[in-house]
């Protein structure tokens, strides 16, 4: 879910049924979502300002954390409430992390940003971080952070297999991103099988409590490379680009919607996932109980 400053919604025009929240609309999404059955929400903020630190990531009033306040006092008992945690949101150059002088996004630096927002977003209530930057190290410095700062029980969540990719298009005008260029330095190449399985195991050595795999749908067998040798759960998110083409085919009644959505992410845990983070989260639950009842 995306939710933005402001008291109106707006449509995401690459994304149809997909909005950017208000609070408030955020809050009855959130009701919806609970009552249907799903497992639990991610947070993405669209703030109205942004800096080269991302500084309102870290301020208690930003989007993102009165958002995770918001609905964990609305559906925190019901659901899990989740946290992206990443810097692209609110730097105004769009990268995932802070730049260094001569441009390149600075591994050490945006590593102190993390904990930062890590502190942050569990002090705001989010039950678990999505680590979705790609940094070396990320995951032992906010699973430190946490756990120095009496954060135990706050889960991880590792973007660990998470590759450069054209399938997330969408997403850009979801969260208004101001990035040029690419993030191919830090996201990993899309024809290395391999390393995505070697990223997993250093985040489940550095203590991460979940594992993912993004996009899923493009990356099957990196899916299930990662789940044959995890001992952990392992999550994939069916990315923004993914559900795009499905809604576009399906309106011009190429495809069968529901077929095809269903099929999707069957697949996606056919592979191997043990969750799957997906836009139809609601709508799939909702199909289950009609079918169950």
């Amino acid at each position: 879910m995306f939710v933005r400053e402001g008291d109106e919604q707006r449509a995401i025009s690459s994304m149809p049924g997909v909005v950017q929240h208000s609070i408030d609309s955020a809050r009855r999404a959130a009701r919806q979502a609970a009552e249907a059955g799903i497992g639990g929400i991610m947070l993405f903020g669209v703030p109205s300002r942004r800096d080269a630190t991302g500084t309102g990531a870290t301020d208690p009033n930003g989007i993102l954390n009165l958002a995770a306040r918001a609905l964990v006092d609305e559906i925190g008992d019901a659901l899990v409430v989740q946290t992206d945690l990443c810097l692209d949101e609110f730097t105004d150059h769009g990268h995932c992390g802070v730049l260094a002088a001569d441009g390149h996004v600075d591994n050490d630096a945006t590593l102190e940003r993390y904990r930062d927002m890590a502190l942050a977003q569990a002090t705001a209530g989010s039950a678990l971080l999505g680590l979705s930057g790609m940094m070396d190290g990320q995951v032992a410095a906010v699973r430190e952070t946490l756990d120095d700062n009496g954060f135990e029980d706050t889960a991880v969540l590792a973007y660990s297999a998470k590759y450069a990719s054209a399938f997330y298009g969408p997403f850009r005008e979801a969260v208004a991103s101001t990035l040029v260029g690419d993030r191919r330095t830090y996201q990993l190449d899309p024809a290395n099988r391999r390393e995505g399985v070697r990223e997993a195991q250093l985040d489940i050595d550095e203590g991460a409590d979940i594992v993912m795999v993004k996009p899923a749908g493009s990356y099957l067998d990196v899916l299930a490379d990662v789940a044959a040798m995890s001992d952990i759960p392992v999550w994939a998110y069916q990315v923004s680009g993914e559900y795009a083409m499905i809604e576009a085919a399906a309106a011009q009644g190429w495809i069968d919607r529901r077929r095809a959505v269903e099929e999707s992410v069957l697949s996606i845990r056919r592979a191997g996932a043990d969750a799957v983070l997906t836009y139809w989260a609601v709508e799939l639950a909702t199909w289950l109980k009609e079918e169950q009842a």
